[in-house]
């Protein structure tokens, strides 16, 4: 399926939850979450027949992370072509990387276009699972108090849903305007303010460049410098989107390019090895020189750690930002916030009318998205207390029906996570049809099964430059990767091309475990392989 037509901005829809599923009802599927991963599984059940199913979404529209952050200069750092679903190209993006106003456009057609919106239960936030072992069926209970049960659940919550936020003396003390890019207030007029901007990563990037020429003076609060990569950005032309439409074989070549470029670079942005180093960091050195002639600045702005530990950040414009008279870069960390500003370690003080908190999200490494209890009544919050651990990043033993998408251990290290999460809502796909084709009670990964996968996610993590010593947000506490994938998304992939029964126990009616026949494993391949 490809779209070949431009694509129109549908219309605002009204915040009316879809009809409400009663305990009488089973589902065949809940989903929970509209972002690119929920969307995806409910496209797919649908392509499949499947049509008792409900997608669970906390808000009043469609769009996860890309519904919520609204914050000036709010981009993504994943060309187009690749950040957007395999069977749905766009010919109308206008540059090579989307901005945020885009992307939800083109989410929300989708939604449209797939007919998702009327499976879609709207302000329904999914507040606790429970597996009910003697039915087979996951009983969710809702933030309203609504009961609803299905045989198979689906998570994909996102790992960028929910706000971080910094914790610094003094931040209820300030009498000025306090902004959390996650949370934008746009009623917030930035227009010659003195604006302090806390947080140098992926999103203070974005918006430090954007709001600059309007503000005051801007003060940057860096706590550690980021390795940065131009991003060459340019606008593309009526004539290209025209061609792209006539020509939708060309986007599908375009598709195949970029992530093959994108695989390519997988060794020298994952491995720890000099070896693989020494040619990114060159490349990013000299970016640097080139950009900021300044000694001072740029020694402010050299990283000591090595190359792609933390994520490595796209922009071409963030340097020129820190060149501009109304910017300073402040390097010395935060004592306090006061009633009136910022006061540093080495006692400055920065009068401020706008502090703004580019401190990222929440992304959880341990505990469970919300309460979930499995089989004998275990607690997945407590089974995942020191970090999160699932079969191929998607299912858990002892929690049967239940999927994660990019889930532990599948988030990208270096391309599209919808290149990941396309993958693992095929193999869902094939585990939901084994089980309503056996009619099966349940389906649950082996428990040694999970182990050895978690262990040699482990072992091949050690070999990773994100365990080269530097802090970040990938690592749990205890300093262990629990949340990316420490290869190539090509090999992930195949690792999860089908649903193999013989790593689960398949339980029937009767509640006895069964034996996956030679017809099993025959279907899945068959899934498999038409995906």
């Amino acid at each position: 399926m490809q779209s070949t037509t431009p694509r129109k901005k549908p219309a605002a829809r009204k915040s009316v939850p879809a009809k409400s599923v009663s305990p009488a009802e089973v589902l065949e599927v809940a989903v929970i979450g509209t972002g690119f991963s929920g969307l995806g599984m409910g496209i797919r059940l649908k392509k499949a027949g499947i049509t008792n199913f409900k997608i669970f979404e906390k808000a009043s529209e469609v769009g996860g992370t890309w519904r919520d952050n609204t914050y000036p200069g709010c981009a993504c750092d994943v060309k187009s072509a690749l950040y957007s679903y395999s069977f749905e190209p766009s010919a109308e993006w206008s540059n090579a990387y989307a901005n945020q106003g885009e992307i939800f456009s083109y989410i929300r057609f989708c939604a449209e276009k797939y007919g998702m919106y009327p499976h879609i239960q709207f302000n329904s936030k999914v507040v606790s699972g429970k597996f009910d072992e003697a039915a087979g069926e996951w009983v969710l209970t809702l933030d309203g108090g609504e009961i609803v049960r299905a045989k198979n659940v689906v998570a994909a919550p996102g790992p960028f849903a929910e706000p971080s936020v910094a914790k610094i003396d003094g931040i209820n003390d300030f009498k000025g305007i306090k902004i959390h890019t996650a949370r934008w207030d746009h009623s917030v007029d930035l227009t010659g303010k003195r604006v302090a901007l806390i947080g140098t990563g992926a999103t203070g990037v974005q918006v430090g460049p954007a709001i600059a020429p309007k503000v005051a003076h801007l003060t940057v609060f860096q706590r550690t410098p980021n390795w940065i990569m131009p991003r060459p950005n340019r606008d593309r032309t009526d004539a290209e989107k025209k061609d792209s439409r006539e020509n939708p074989l060309k986007m599908r070549v375009d598709r195949l390019k970029n992530y093959w470029i994108n695989e390519a670079t997988a060794p020298f942005l994952i491995l720890k090895y000099d070896a693989f180093k020494s040619f990114p960091a060159k490349m990013s050195h000299s970016y640097l020189e080139r950009k900021v002639k300044d000694p001072v600045l740029r020694e402010k702005l050299t990283p000591k750690y090595k190359f792609g530990c933390k994520r490595v950040l796209v922009s071409s414009d963030w340097y020129p930002t820190l060149q501009r008279d109304n910017v300073t870069l402040e390097d010395h960390g935060i004592k306090r916030i006061t009633e009136t500003g910022i006061e540093t370690v080495d006692g400055k003080h920065y009068e401020l009318d706008v502090i703004i908190f580019a401190t990222g999200y929440e992304v959880r490494s341990t505990g469970a998205p919300f309460e979930v209890r499995g089989l004998n009544n275990e607690s997945l919050g407590e089974r995942w207390k020191d970090g999160a651990e699932a079969f191929d990043g998607i299912t858990t033993h002892g929690f049967p029906n239940l999927y994660f998408l990019v889930g532990p251990f599948t988030g990208p290290g270096h391309t599209s996570v919808i290149a990941y999460s396309e993958a693992q809502i095929d193999y869902v796909w094939q585990a939901i049809e084994l089980r309503r084709a056996r009619q099966l009670k349940y389906i649950t990964v082996k428990s040694e099964v999970e182990a050895e996968f978690v262990k040699i996610m482990d072992q091949r993590s050690e070999h990773t430059v994100w365990k080269s010593g530097c802090a970040s947000w990938y690592l749990s506490p205890n300093g262990r990767n629990n949340t990316l994938y420490p290869g190539f998304n090509a090999e992930y992939r195949m690792r999860i091309l089908r649903f193999n029964p013989s790593s689960y126990i398949l339980v029937g009616q009767d509640g006895q475990p069964v034996k996956a026949t030679f017809k099993d494993h025959l279907s899945t391949a068959r899934m498999a392989l038409t995906a």
